[in-house]
């Protein structure tokens, strides 16, 4: 069995990314902190923190630090199931989200509760899996449909894209349509390396593969909104997120008859499934509701 102090003090080195500062958050000495890790290293008989700047965690590392999440989740719904006030982790909840999930309906799901404090880790829905995989977060936000070993996993329903423009733009690039011979020429915005949006969205407009496209990169999907809408480029967000500004006429939507959906779905390992309930039940009704408000304006 592991020490909780030394499980404290490993997730302390690695979210604050030095054995100096762990001891400055945990009130006490760095010799302590150190005590604690080789202890730690001692028991398991492995290296679990790459003593770099910042320090990282290995594999091991990364295994004994969600085992320690694990265990501080459970504590919390026991606590709970005796009518207890929750017990405040040792560390924020990390759980995987998409950044545009988090841009479009996220926040506003995620249970106020007392003494609890979130971790949001971003990446793109088709890539979120390897991090609960990875034992890196609690639980996850993906666009995997099929369970991950040990996981338990509910249906969010899809979130809807739609592609979009300035109007200035539209009239640079596209004055014959959106063709593609244009999209071959007009710049796309793209979030990453990973993002295939725009490429997927294209490839329909041509009715067939296209292997790329004339592209800025903006990690952000506000950004991305906001840079098409002075005219860098042309871009495809959620729907829900850019829908005002079609409204408000500051973006165009290119062929409204196209519109991508990704199905989400909502990832937990089964040794937090009790202790994550609350916010299980948040997120999935939230987005149930979004999916029908967002079925009765595409039903208009």
């Amino acid at each position: 069995m592991f020490d909780r102090a030394a499980l404290a003090a490993l997730s302390a080195v690695l979210d604050t990314g030095s054995f100096e500062a762990a001891a400055a958050q945990l009130k006490v000495s760095q010799s302590a902190i150190s005590q604690r890790i080789r202890k730690l290293e001692d028991q398991t008989g492995a290296i679990l923190i790459r003593r770099t700047r910042p320090a990282t965690a290995t594999e091991a590392g990364r295994k004994l630090q969600a085992h320690a999440e694990t265990l501080n989740l459970l504590e919390r719904e026991v606590n709970r199931a005796m009518g207890k006030a929750p017990a405040s982790l040792d560390r924020p909840l990390r759980i995987a989200v998409t950044a545009d999930t988090l841009a479009s309906w996220v926040l506003p799901a995620l249970p106020q509760e007392d003494r609890l404090f979130y971790d949001l880790v971003i990446d793109d829905q088709d890539h979120s899996a390897e991090l609960l995989m990875r034992g890196e977060v609690a639980a996850a936000i993906t666009a995997r449909g099929t369970a991950l070993t040990a996981c338990d996993i509910t249906p969010l329903g899809p979130l809807r894209y739609a592609a979009f423009a300035a109007p200035a733009f539209v009239e640079t690039y596209f004055p014959q349509g959106v063709t593609p011979e244009a999209l071959s020429k007009a710049p796309a915005l793209t979030f990453n390396r990973k993002d295939r949006l725009q490429l997927a969205w294209a490839s329909g407009v041509a009715g067939r593969s296209i292997p790329s496209l004339p592209t800025h990169f903006v990690p952000s999907t506000h950004g991305i909104t906001e840079a098409a809408r002075v005219g860098l480029g042309w871009a495809v967000n959620p729907l829900p997120l850019v829908q005002p500004l079609f409204d408000s006429r500051d973006l165009v939507r290119l062929r409204p008859d196209i519109t991508l959906e990704t199905k989400l779905y909502w990832q937990v390992p089964r040794q937090n499934k009790a202790a994550l309930e609350g916010l299980t039940k948040s997120l999935t009704t939230y987005a149930r509701l979004q999916n029908e408000r967002e079925s009765s304006n595409l039903g208009k």
